[in-house]
């Protein structure tokens, strides 16, 4: 799966951007530059779909749009719907000699909510069909543009306005859904986490996405400011220490097998480089909550949660 690109940095900053400046994204918004990133990989033409949410409204404010590539918007649910037909649309130009081009990558944007929740049954009816499609979640953890909802990508213990953090319920009672292991289970050829943090590490796993023969599905995480509660300034900073307290580990699986990614192999090499959940926890208002007295109990069980789902991660990966 070697692409002929080096994805040095240089070659990357010299790449044209193809989602532009001008969109009405917020401060900080980590969708924002995890979709210019994402097209900073593309191989030559390319359609994208996007699912209602943050970037598809921010990014096309009729008569303005912020791509610079064909872009279609389906609805919360249809993203991989939208991106099977296509495929499959141009599967037959080329079989009727009317595309003149050898290849038309097809990329499927959804946030948490159009994923997790609202759009898996296309998804995965896509992906059990075969079509050759790249999906990328961008998951903001919650449903964001709609008022901050708490979706199957929210957290435990985090607060949203339906999962307030008060007297009884401190947030979230419920773990985030394992997403990117969902769609291991499909069989699918390939599959990985990224972070706008590694940037590199994200574009170089896009790339193989697209180039890999059927189905690809990038899970990304992508802090939102408004919803977080957090510094609009940190956002590639929470990215990071996500990946560094193992909340979100970078990994690929190839046709099934797991492999931690470099950022995540340094943790598993060396364990005391691991940071406490802590530290991610309290840079975001919608965990403040958790420090208190009362609620501290929690914040074991969030670090637990990880540590488990951590340990299962390295034997997947044949970790010591």
């Amino acid at each position: 799966m070697a692409s002929e690109w080096k994805f040095t940095a240089k070659e990357i900053a010299e790449r044209p951007d193809l989602f532009m400046s001008g969109h009405r994204a917020c401060a900080g918004c980590a969708p924002a530059t995890v979709h210019r990133l994402v097209l900073k990989a593309t191989r030559g033409p390319t359609i994208a779909t996007n699912a209602t949410g943050c970037m598809e409204v921010t990014s096309t404010i009729y008569p303005f749009t912020a791509w610079k590539i064909p872009w279609i918007h389906t609805a919360f649910e249809n993203a991989a719907a939208n991106a099977s037909g296509i495929e499959a649309a141009l599967k037959i130009l080329r079989k009727k000699g009317r595309l003149e081009y050898e290849h038309v990558d097809v990329i499927a944007f959804g946030g948490d909510g159009g994923t997790f929740d609202i759009g898996i049954q296309a998804l995965s009816g896509a992906v059990e069909r075969g079509h050759d499609f790249l999906y990328v979640l961008y998951d903001n953890e919650a449903y964001m543009n709609t008022g901050i909802q708490r979706s199957g990508g929210t957290p435990l213990g985090a607060w949203t306005t339906t999962s307030p953090a008060g007297r009884k319920i401190p947030g979230k009672p419920q773990l985030k859904k394992p997403i990117a292991d969902i769609m291991v289970a499909h069989e699918m050829p390939y599959v990985a986490t990224a972070s706008p943090a590694f940037w590199i590490d994200l574009i170089k796993k896009v790339r193989r996405g697209l180039e890999v023969e059927g189905p690809a599905f990038l899970h990304v995480i992508a802090p939102c400011p408004r919803g977080w509660r957090s510094d609009p300034s940190k956002s590639i900073e929470i990215s990071r220490i996500a990946v560094e307290t193992c909340i979100f580990p970078l990994w690929e699986a190839i046709d099934g097998e797991y492999n931690l990614s470099a950022p995540s192999k340094l943790m598993a090499l060396r364990p005391e480089r691991k940071k406490t959940v802590k530290e991610y926890l309290k840079m975001q208002g919608r965990f403040r909550h958790l420090f208190k007295p009362e609620f501290e109990h929690l914040t074991g069980k969030i670090q637990e949660t990880v540590d488990r789902r951590w340990q299962k991660l390295l034997k997947r990966c044949n970790m010591p």
